[in-house]
């Protein structure tokens, strides 16, 4: 299992938590992901078939883009 956590700086309301905990938690492989608006961070814990580039390649394309990548 991996665990990364991003910084998210798009987060501003509960309303963007819920949809990076229900799109990333949609990939097949991802087993949790929390989002925070109060710390702006988002941890995800998954394993294959997920990769970190598609976790990634799907928060750009839903407007949360992790900082730096």
């Amino acid at each position: 299992m991996t665990n990364v956590t991003y910084d998210v700086p798009a987060i501003s309301c509960g309303h963007c938590v819920h949809t990076i905990q229900m799109e990333v938690g949609d990939l097949a492989g991802v087993a949790s992901v929390t989002a925070s608006n109060e710390t702006k961070k988002v941890e995800i814990n998954f394993d294959s078939p997920a990769t970190e580039d598609q976790i990634i390649a799907l928060m750009k394309e839903i407007n949360y883009p992790p900082a730096g990548k």
